[in-house]
């Protein structure tokens, strides 16, 4: 049977060919290390346990990942080499195992989890796109502890010109109700850092305002405000664009545009995480032209 873990469902034999996100059967992680520029209740002092899978179902144009988003990036691990990865990470320091990018390798991602669950005392974040079909996330119920998904879009125009996802909203819709079943209300430990829940992350982009007003109303019909957290996030930065890119993406978001889509998220009600203008700057994305993989 082909590969149908993401909504592209394109039911491609990757043992032979590679299908939208452009990764193949064998696990490819770009990298793992400790990663401080998470928000502050998942990297806290001593850093979250990020590890960065080569490939993405998406393709947004302005992504700030793009280096590994090839196929042919990172190092190939065994399911097993994955879990030891986890621990290993776990033994450095990490308040948590952060899963970047993962919906292609999901069902690998739940083996290796598997195999390693019992002897993690840290949460595991799935930290995500949100362009996620429900019946994938199903296979990670119960091996999860926090979801940290994206919420991008409502606009079927902009999800297709930005990332070649104009059903974006419906499938993050169900996913994030999704996710918000298998996590229940947020939760964290005496020193505030999360133990379970959900974050949902939003861009706010250049000449986006009135598509982000409707992503937090959205957010705001799906699941009860009071049990989960956003992130406003201002770190647009138009450093990552191709030349190609529309003309609108060459700037940078205005202090007005998100300072309009912070208010109607506290008139909603809801808590979370905003970010000031110093968030703004390709110095908070890693640099994946080093080999950074702990020892194990």
């Amino acid at each position: 049977m082909g590969c149908m873990l993401c909504p592209r469902k394109c039911d491609v034999d990757r043992s032979r060919a590679v299908g939208f996100c452009g990764a193949p059967a064998e696990l490819r992680v770009a990298r793992a290390a400790l990663h401080y520029f998470e928000e502050p209740p998942i990297s806290g002092t001593r850093g979250s346990g990020t590890v960065f899978f080569s490939g993405c179902s998406l393709r947004c144009v302005y992504c700030q990942n793009r280096a590994i988003r090839a196929a042919e990036s990172g190092r190939a691990l065994s399911v097993a080499e994955l879990a030891d990865t986890f621990l290993a990470l776990q033994k450095m320091g990490a308040h948590n195992i952060n899963l970047v990018t993962p919906t292609h390798y999901a069902d690998q991602i739940a083996e290796a989890l598997q195999l390693v669950k019992d002897r993690l005392t840290v949460p595991v974040v799935y930290n995500c796109g949100g362009y996620e079909r429900v019946e994938t996330l199903r296979l990670l119920e119960g091996l999860v502890d926090i979801y940290l998904p994206d919420f991008k879009y409502i606009s079927p125009q902009m999800a297709g010109n930005y990332s070649a996802a104009p059903d974006y909203a419906a499938y993050a819709t169900a996913a994030l109700a999704e996710m918000y079943r298998q996590t229940g209300a947020v939760s964290f430990d005496g020193e505030g850092m999360l133990r379970r829940g959900v974050v949902v992350r939003h861009l706010v982009l250049p000449g986006g305002r009135r598509d982000s007003i409707a992503v937090l109303s959205r957010i705001a019909e799906t699941v009860p405000l009071a049990d989960i957290r956003l992130s406003l996030m201002r770190q647009y930065t138009p450093d990552f664009c191709p030349e190609e890119a529309p003309a609108v993406l060459k700037r940078r978001v205005t202090t007005f545009e998100y300072e309009q889509v912070m208010r109607h998220a506290e008139a909603l009600g809801f808590e979370g995480y905003f970010q000031t203008k110093e968030a703004v700057g390709k110095q908070y994305t890693p640099d994946f032209s080093q080999d950074a993989f702990p020892e194990m």
